[in-house]
């Protein structure tokens, strides 16, 4: 990762969310697995995911009339980036990320990039409008219509839910990681860019193999603990703000496990939900 490139990735962060703290994604040139937490600093009421059927293999072929839908949020450093990888393999669901959107359709030069790329450029927030539109029209493409889709940190504010709900653009599910603050900046503050490889390490839980990567190794930025901390009580203000819409369908997964533990709960949550609308679709 050349650091242009993660200076547009930082820049399309910060146009997308609706305060001027930015959330950072996970790269897509590596990923960091994270050992489970010891203990976590806060209580969740867990919704049931529902026991695993034997039905499950036929359930995600008789449920392609009414593919699934899934929106999926977490903090820096929650792990989201990983497990959307493992959903998007698992269940076909086309992986749909608001950032990646905004940098495609500015590359491309579409009417959405341009108008976009307009306010970037004068360090403003790019309008929720703009980016509901590139959501709306990514989502209505053959691909998600036939197999489903997984929206990708977004929306992130009031109003972008809002406007989603008017376009009746709604998930079956909205699954929200959760992670004890202690550890998420842990997992930033440590976290180390190879300049010339692209890779991430991190100092406790992925070291570098030796001296001389080790030597020149970087650190972004904002992946100190104050401002880690700062995106943290964003992120909160953001979701908190979402609750009151998607209170119904929210299911909040303890994401301070191993990788396996934390996939194998949403696996279950998204076969039962599959299961459910392929019952739906039996019984008309």
């Amino acid at each position: 990762m050349t650091s242009s490139m993660a200076a547009t990735a930082c820049a399309t962060a910060t146009a997308l969310s609706p305060s001027t703290a930015t959330a950072q994604r996970p790269s897509a040139q590596g990923r960091l697995v994270f050992p489970a937490a010891p203990a976590r600093s806060h209580s969740l009421r867990l919704r049931a995911a529902g026991r695993r059927s034997p039905r499950a293999t036929k359930v995600v072929v008789a449920a392609l009339a009414d593919p699934l839908k899934v929106m999926i949020s977490g903090a820096p450093a929650s792990g989201k980036g990983t497990q959307c990888e493992l959903i998007k393999t698992k269940f076909g669901l086309v992986h749909i990320s608001a950032g990646d959107l905004l940098r495609a359709e500015i590359a491309a030069g579409s009417d959405n990039g341009k108008q976009a790329k307009e306010f970037m450029e004068k360090g403003q927030l790019v309008p929720d409008e703009i980016v509901v539109n590139m959501v709306k029209d990514r989502l209505l493409q053959p691909d998600a219509q036939e197999n489903g889709w997984l929206l990708d940190g977004y929306p992130r504010s009031y109003s972008q839910a809002m406007a989603l709900e008017t376009l009746e653009i709604r998930p079956d599910v909205f699954i929200l990681l959760d992670v004890p603050d202690e550890l998420l900046v842990e997992r930033v503050v440590g976290r180390r860019l190879d300049p010339e490889t692209g890779k991430i390490y991190h100092l406790k839980y992925s070291p570098p193999e030796n001296e001389e990567i080790a030597s020149r190794l970087t650190q972004r930025f904002d992946d100190t603990e104050e401002k880690v901390k700062l995106r943290l009580q964003t992120y909160y203000q953001n979701i908190e703000s979402l609750l009151s819409t998607y209170e119904d369908i929210i299911v909040k997964v303890q994401g301070d496990r191993t990788v396996g533990d934390v996939f194998a709960e949403i696996e279950k949550l998204l076969g039962s939900s599959l299961e459910k609308k392929t019952e739906v679709v039996s019984s008309t």
